[in-house]
């Protein structure tokens, strides 16, 4: 009997999604250190894309792959993401406030808030995404997954490269298109829109992919999965006490990061809703259904692994570490505050909130070993 196939599913959510390396080092400790890839459908979204790309390229060398992925989180700063310069927000400033003055006529609406070319250079220099293709043919690694949604269109569109028996899909709002990875599938998905500019993909414009993207665990069902290990970005919260307080009128920065939460989390947790629907719908049918092929319907066993502590309470602690004219920006729309580090959470890419980030993705992983290899010990 085969194996099931797992597919690892990385939920986007910025600067966050360096806690997602944390439990991929520690799946990788708890195997033996030859084991291969345990995970040989990769599907990611957003920023959780760029560890997919990167643990793809090298699944040939699963721990190596995570090392590399860690070492490069550990390093990064937010100018190897965006501009973060005063005279970069000078001349941006200047272009919003001349573009709402002239009606857009004289000087042309800017794109988004923030310029995100220098972590094009950072991944074109650092991801060898010709790994992808070499770890298929190795058979380290079935299909490599990215979804980006598209501005043309309208419509949430998967990007993916694989074993030739894997066929293109097309859903309601949703497609998987088959191409050969590349830089611009990685910076389409990670386009978070306002804030980084649109990409362009075959002369199309594309933004974040968890935008419209109202199925994020149905891409790895369609490549194959039959078992799925997401690593979502999303602290469970217990039910807290209505607060009436006066002073309690939302900042700009808790608007846009309840905007974010709601952008990178509620469809994944709706996903996660209905497939455990869908299994326990299954568990009522008999034997003689479920064999006859009467129903389409499949049990797919998840294994959810999310953060055990407030990553923005995390954030919080390093609020100060944003560079001099980002910080300025971020006390002014109030994202400094506790309750307004959310947006924080999403933009701080710093070594030290990286590095935190990684070690509770770690702690968490360890934590749960003897589950974590109960599911993997099928593969």
């Amino acid at each position: 009997m085969d194996k099931p196939a797992i597919g690892l599913v990385l939920a986007g959510g910025g600067a966050r999604a360096a806690y997602q390396v944390g439990v991929l080092m520690a799946v990788a400790h708890m195997l033996p250190r030859d084991h291969g890839n345990p995970f040989p459908i990769i599907s990611g979204t957003s920023a959780g894309a760029i560890n997919a790309v990167g643990l793809a390229a090298g699944a040939t060398h699963f721990r190596q792959a995570t090392a590399f992925l860690a070492k490069m989180w550990k390093n990064l700063h937010v100018a190897q993401v965006y501009r973060a310069d005063w005279p970069y927000f000078a001349r941006a400033f200047l272009a919003w406030g001349g573009s709402v003055l002239t009606g857009g006529k004289l000087i042309h609406n800017p794109s988004s808030f923030l310029d995100n070319s220098p972590l094009r250079d950072l991944l074109t220099d650092a991801v060898r995404f010709d790994g992808v293709a070499r770890a298929i043919d190795a058979g380290q690694l079935r299909a490599l997954a990215l979804t980006a949604s598209c501005y043309t269109t309208g419509q949430s569109v998967t990007f993916f490269e694989g074993e030739d028996c894997i066929d293109e899909w097309q859903r309601h709002q949703r497609h998987g298109v088959r191409e050969r990875i590349g830089i611009d599938h990685l910076m389409a998905t990670s386009a978070i829109p306002l804030i980084f500019p649109a990409a362009t993909i075959s002369g199309r414009f594309y933004c974040d992919g968890a935008i419209r993207q109202m199925a994020p665990l149905s891409s790895a069902l369609h490549l194959g999965a039959e078992k799925l290990f997401v690593v979502n970005l999303n602290t469970e919260r217990k039910p807290q006490p209505e607060r009436r307080l006066a002073g309690d009128r939302p900042t700009l920065a808790m608007i846009f990061g309840h905007l974010l939460s709601s952008i990178f989390f509620d469809s994944m947790a709706a996903d996660m809703e209905r497939l455990t629907r869908v299994n326990h719908t299954i568990s009522l049918l008999d034997e003689q259904v479920r064999c006859s092929g009467r129903t389409m319907l499949k049990r797919v066993e998840v294994f959810n692994m999310s953060p055990s502590v407030s990553l923005e309470a995390i954030a919080f602690k390093h609020v100060q570490r944003f560079p001099p004219a980002m910080r300025f920006l971020m006390r002014g729309a109030g994202a400094m505050r506790k309750r307004g580090s959310v947006l924080a959470s999403y933009l701080l890419f710093d070594p030290a909130y990286g590095k935190e980030l990684i070690d509770l993705g770690y702690k968490d992983a360890m934590a749960r070993r003897d589950e974590i290899l109960i599911f993997l010990q099928n593969h």
